[in-house]
């Protein structure tokens, strides 16, 4: 399928489609590396929660402020 294909199709197509491939590499993390700044922001937010500098939200109330924005 070419990405011509790709973008002619509907969003639940799209979105099928993305889940199977993350659901693909996530079954072999040894097949990708994550780029080094990864764990270089993973480390910063530990160390900011460890410090009382993030705001900690359960995940329902995550989703309902991360949909706001796009309302």
């Amino acid at each position: 399928m070419s990405i011509a294909e790709l973008r002619k199709l509907p969003a639940n197509e799209k979105l099928k489609i993305l889940e199977v491939l993350w659901g693909d590499l996530a079954a072999d993390e040894s097949s990708f590396e994550s780029p080094p700044w990864h764990e270089t922001e993973l480390r910063q937010t530990e160390k900011d929660f460890k410090d009382g500098e993030v705001d900690v939200l359960d995940w329902e109330e995550a989703k309902k402020q991360l949909r706001s924005q796009f309302e």
